[in-house]
């Protein structure tokens, strides 16, 4: 089982190629789909679309690791608005815990972005959650218990 990991990898062959050793029956990974996370994820898509560019150039599609898996599945993993892992859009739904640096610190696409390249959107946030405008322009996640972001369950049988 990999979890949110293998866009941290030197060699993912060479990963895949391990979990399929070790593994009995299954290898599972969460991952997601940097595609989807960037349409859907309003904190990449209108606040730090930096942070998404950053993804860009290390995300792994889904389909890359089913192909490297040599078969497998994929299903949606939609994130529950009272998350509390921790991972990039566990807070979807309580926007101001992405203003607080040891938030951040914590989901790699934004501390390895770097608080610099982020200040102007997070200040952006935060001005729109002082105004109310945040809570405006995205009043229906409010009613929302779940959303799909993109993150991904990849389920290969070998």
């Amino acid at each position: 089982m990999a979890l949110l990991t293998v866009h941290h990898w030197g060699d993912l062959a060479a990963g895949i190629r391990e979990l399929r050793r070790v593994a009995r029956r299954r290898v599972v990974i969460l991952t997601w789909d940097q595609h989807v996370f960037r349409e859907r994820f309003w904190l990449v898509r209108d606040y730090l679309p930096e942070a998404a560019a950053f993804d860009d150039s290390r995300s792994v599609p889904p389909d890359q690791l089913i192909d490297l898996l040599g078969g497998g599945g994929q299903e949606p993993v939609p994130v529950p608005h009272d998350c509390i892992d921790g991972f990039g859009a566990a807070y979807w739904r309580r926007p101001h815990a992405y203003l607080d640096p040891h938030v951040r610190a914590a989901i790699s696409m934004l501390a390895q972005t770097g608080d610099d390249a982020l200040a102007p959107g997070l200040s952006r946030l935060a001005d729109d959650l002082g105004t109310g405008r945040w809570h405006a322009r995205y009043a229906d996640l409010l009613t929302l218990d779940s959303l799909d972001v993109g993150y991904r369950l990849i389920v290969a049988d070998h």
